[in-house]
């Protein structure tokens, strides 16, 4: 079965440094790392420790809260250091690869011929449980729970995020299988969404079909679940990666913990812009070289949603793409005149952006600005599809009004649904920080 899903309110931002359709492998990372502070509202207890040799596949820790979360190496070798900041907090777990990956064995599964428990309990004691993310709050799933519907968004509209049904191309049999797997751990549907126009994904079996058009934000999840099966107080449902699936259905065909990612390197200032297969945890300088940061900066994500990198840092555990752009160290005199500069996009008519809807543009980090107490009514609603009323859901987020966040629609949010705000609202608020922050709430005094 299928559906359309059409969105109408959002934009499309056209950036330069899309990366061209070819995959390569990567140069073999010497260290790879897995990062704790990657799995929101996770405290690690570790299970090995620095110098201890490890398998692909092995578990290296646990959720305090939840023993049966765990977290698996994506390589063999020995792990090299356990790096912690404040309070001990562990930051990375650094592994020095093998040459050759040696692989925990846990042993083929016909996932057609086994019940959803012993389906559930397979993914979540290889590890691949860290690859489901739960709806509301945007934190790890809890095994016990019964989610409602699973959904898989295999288009991305984000500005130059990785291609995944590129990405799926030959993998699209494991990616099936996952598929597969994700039904027996649901009594309700699992859906795919896809690019409603050029998908090859439309012949998936077992599962919904959701044909997406119109401009950014139609790949998010939170929009397909409210085109869908709308969000309740009490409901549950989870959220898997395109390429997380196919890892979840190659541990199903080949008994492995086979944590292979594909990363798109883009952006204007990338040397070389491809897609790059490597494993989960991979070293971002052997992906995009070594930069200058004072000029240049690595984003582990899109340019909206992504985390800030150094040199020699790891590439986040969800993250298939890898944005390189400028740094806004440079500022323009009299910016603020209107048709001053016209090399810029802006929503505002003040730019001439709005005349050439399909130019491509330079990005930098620059804000073009600093927070301001000015709120722009109806500014935030033309880039909001979701059925919420943005600027006073961030109020009741910023005023901690439990009350209000619920009537407002906080259940039905995640940061990444409020990144096109952070993009184009004058005030200049960070509000994917204050909605995740009001999600912290809500789970500290709701649960």
């Amino acid at each position: 079965m299928s559906k359309d899903i059409k969105v109408k309110k959002g934009l499309n931002l056209r950036f330069k440094g899309e990366a061209e359709q070819t995959l390569v492998e990567a140069p073999k990372s010497k260290t790879f790392a897995i990062k704790p502070p990657d799995f929101h509202g996770v405290v690690p207890k570790l299970v090995l420790r620095e110098g201890a040799k490890v398998q692909a596949g092995e578990i290296i820790f646990y959720s305090k809260y939840n023993d049966t979360v765990k977290f698996s190496s994506p390589v063999s070798g020995t792990i090299k250091e356990v790096l912690r900041g404040a309070k001990r907090r562990v930051l990375e777990i650094i592994i020095e690869a093998d040459a050759v990956n040696s692989y925990k064995e846990f042993g083929v599964m016909n996932v057609d011929n086994s019940d959803a428990d012993t389906v559930k309990a397979r993914v979540f004691e290889s590890g691949c449980g860290a690859f489901i993310k739960q709806r509301p709050y945007d934190i790890l799933a809890d095994p016990d729970d019964a989610p409602k519907a699973i959904y898989v968004s295999a288009y991305n509209s984000a500005p130059l995020a990785a291609n995944a049904e590129f990405i799926l191309q030959d993998q699209k049999e494991d990616f099936q299988e996952g598929l597969k797997a994700l039904k027996k751990l649901t009594a309700g549907k699992v859906y795919v969404a896809v690019n409603g126009k050029s998908s090859k994904l439309k012949d998936l079996q077992g599962v919904e079909i959701l044909n997406v058009s119109g401009p950014h934000p139609a790949g998010n999840v939170g929009v397909h679940v409210q085109e869908t099966e709308p969000m309740n107080m009490g409901d549950r449902v989870w959220v898997v990666g395109p390429e997380d699936v196919a890892i979840i259905g190659r541990l199903f065909l080949t008994g492995r913990y086979d944590a292979k990612r594909t990363i798109a390197v883009v952006g204007a200032d990338a040397k070389d812009r491809k897609y790059f297969k490597t494993y989960l945890g991979a070293n971002v300088t052997d992906l995009v070289g070594e930069v200058n940061e004072s000029e240049t900066r690595i984003i582990s994500g899109d340019v909206l949603t992504g985390l800030k990198l150094s040199n020699h840092q790891y590439v986040g555990f969800y993250d298939n793409t890898v944005s390189v752009i400028p740094e806004g160290n440079n500022y323009r005199m009299f910016g603020w005149l209107p048709f001053t500069y016209n090399n810029i996009h802006s929503m505002s008519k003040t730019s001439l952006s709005w005349m050439f809807p399909n130019k491509k543009y330079d990005v930098n980090t620059n804000l073009n600005g600093e927070e301001r107490a000015l709120v722009v009514t109806g500014e935030m609603e033309e880039v909001m599809p979701l059925d919420v009323y943005p600027m006073q859901l961030l109020k009741a987020c910023m005023t901690g009004n439990i009350e209000k966040m619920e009537n407002l629609g906080i259940y039905e949010v995640i940061p990444e649904d409020f990144a096109l705000i952070d993009y184009v609202n004058t005030s200049k608020v960070e509000a994917q920080e204050i909605i995740r922050l009001g999600l912290d709430l809500m789970i500290t005094e709701v649960g």
